[in-house]
Formats: structure tokens, sequence, C-alpha cells
């Protein structure tokens, strides 16, 4: 009975000394990859990055997040090889980056917030069951652009040329731009084409526009207009053309309206995906989402700068004014 006892208390002193160890373990800290194109990862980053600490995943804790961005898209596939050398968990792959990421791996899982079509690009089979490694957001933009130029013409009706401001390296873009020429002409205005590949084409793309005398700016949306927002809502502010971005942060910095994706609930639904596969599902089972939230915003102070009066019909339809 003594030796019972004695091994009992043994056993027990073992598994005393155990446990504390074991719960002081630290848990496995996951790496998260993150590819973009532009000159830095910008606000989508940022974004996706609050939408994580949403989901309780603390950077340096139980979390790395490898970010890798380039302007130049020619970089994007040495960066996508860089993250899978890293041996990153998941890589986030923001429009442009899409494509070099699922060249770098079909093992490593891809979400993407890809403008384009998914499903023509190759990058799933369908929106309800992907299949292989890839899943994501798609922005829906081919049917955006009626609504901004029809937004546009709203708000400044003597609008008739507007010249289109766009990158035609960004996935999709052609096709975005055939859906914009069939909108204008069921507004009623005629477009002027210019196109910008890097940070050097702008100010030839101004010139352009100058000469040829748009009265009105339409810019597509993808990370090298984002990244030079400001310098484009400053020319359209100098040369008074009522302006219309796919993004609000380019109304903050100046542009006349915007209309598009929720940016903050579109990223914080990338976060969510890369949650959901870190704690074991598989992209092939994720369905690819279309955002659920728009918004319209308009920008007052950008209005009077050009003397435009933005009629009270198309101010109650914004979701945000900015005074």
């Amino acid at each position: 009975m003594n030796k019972k006892i004695v091994a009992l208390v043994v056993a027990a002193a073992i598994l005393a000394s155990i446990h504390p160890a074991e719960a002081q373990r630290p848990a496995k800290v996951r790496k998260v990859g993150f590819l973009a194109q532009g000159s830095g990862p910008g606000v989508p980053f940022e974004l996706f990055r609050q939408g994580l600490r949403e989901l309780g995943w603390v950077e340096g804790q139980n979390i790395v997040i490898e970010s890798r961005s380039a302007e130049a898209r020619s970089r994007l596939a040495e960066l996508a090889a860089e993250l899978v050398r890293e041996k990153v968990d998941v890589i986030v792959a923001q429009g442009a980056a899409t494509g070099p990421a699922k060249m770098a791996t079909t093992a490593i899982p891809i979400v993407f917030g890809y403008s384009g079509d998914p499903i023509e690009a190759g990058y799933i089979v369908s929106l309800a069951r992907p299949g292989g490694n890839m899943t994501g957001i798609t922005w829906l933009a081919f049917e955006l652009v009626g609504k901004r130029l029809e937004l546009l013409k709203e708000a400044a009706s003597r609008v008739s040329r507007i010249a289109v401001l766009a990158n035609p390296a960004h996935p999709g873009e052609q096709r975005e731009l055939k859906e914009t020429q069939s909108a204008a002409q069921t507004v009623g205005t005629t477009l002027q084409y210019h196109q910008v590949r890097a940070s050097g084409d702008f100010d030839a793309a101004f010139d352009a526009i100058s000469k040829e005398k748009a009265d009105a700016l339409l810019v597509f949306p993808d990370a090298l207009t984002s990244a030079h927002r400001k310098r484009i809502a400053e020319f359209a502010v100098k040369h008074r053309l009522p302006s219309v971005f796919g993004r609000e942060e380019a109304v903050e910095a100046g542009g006349l309206m915007s209309y598009g994706p929720n940016q903050g609930d579109a990223y914080r639904r990338m976060a969510v995906y890369v949650d959901k596969i870190l704690k074991g599902a598989k992209p092939a089972d994720l369905p690819t989402e279309q955002p659920m939230k728009f918004e319209f915003v308009i920008n007052l102070k950008t209005a009077k700068q050009i003397g435009l009066t933005i009629p009270q019909s198309v101010l109650f339809r914004a979701d945000k004014v900015i005074k």
C-alpha cells in the first residue's frame, strides 16, 4: 500500500511539473504574405491588418505579415517567389499581383482582391466552388463603370467629353474600357482614352487631356492611379474638371466623387478568408465573394473649387459628403 501511495505521489509531482511548462509553451506563429503593385502596400494593407486584429491575430505574437510591393509589374513575380521561399502560410494578392502569385505556387493558399473576372483569368473554376489554391474577392469593376458615368453626368449635366485615365497593364482593363464606351453612348458622352503605365507617364497624359479639351475626368481604379490619386485630383481641380474615381481615398485626396465597393468591408472580408485558412479551411471550398457594400462619396470642397453646384438630388444619394 505504501509503495502505491509513493508511486501516486511521484506521478502527481511529475504531472505538476510538466503542466506549467505545457501551459507556457508559445502558440505557433503563422506567417502571411501580402503582395501588391505600387510604391507601398498603402490603404488596402492597413485595412487588411485591421481586419486581422479584429479576428484576434496580433502581429509579433501569433502572426507575422511579410509585405512586398513594387510599382513595376515585372518585379511582382520575383517578389511572389520570395514569399514562397519565406514559406508563408497564405499569400494575399492585391489586383495585378494575383497572376504572379498564381505562377509562383500551386501549393500555398492564395487570397486575392481582383477587379477582373477571376474565372475568365483562370484563377478559379467558379465563384461557388473555386477549386485549386485560390479564392477571395472580385471587385465587379465591369458592372460599376456605367454607374460612375451616370453619377458624373447627373452631377455635371453639361459634361460631354470625358477623359479616361487608365493603366492598360491592369487586369481586365480592356474589357472595362469596352463597358465604359458602351455606357458613354447611353448617357450621351464621348470618351478620350489616355494610358499611364508608370509614374513618368502622368505628365504626358495630363498634357494630352488639356489639349483635347476634355470637360470631365474618369479614372479607372488600380494600384498605379491610386498611388497618384492626389496628383490626379490636383490636376483635375486646376483645370476645373469634374472627376470620378472608383475608390473613396481619391475623393479624400481632392477628387470630386467616387463610386465603388466599400474598401474597409472588402479587405476585412479578405482577412476572414485568411483566418479560416489558417484554422484549416481550404481555398477550394471557400466561395469567391462579390462586394456587399458600395459607397457613393462626394467632396463638396472640390465642387466649390471647380465652380460646380451639385444638385440636391445627387447629394441625397451620397453615402458620405466631405465638406
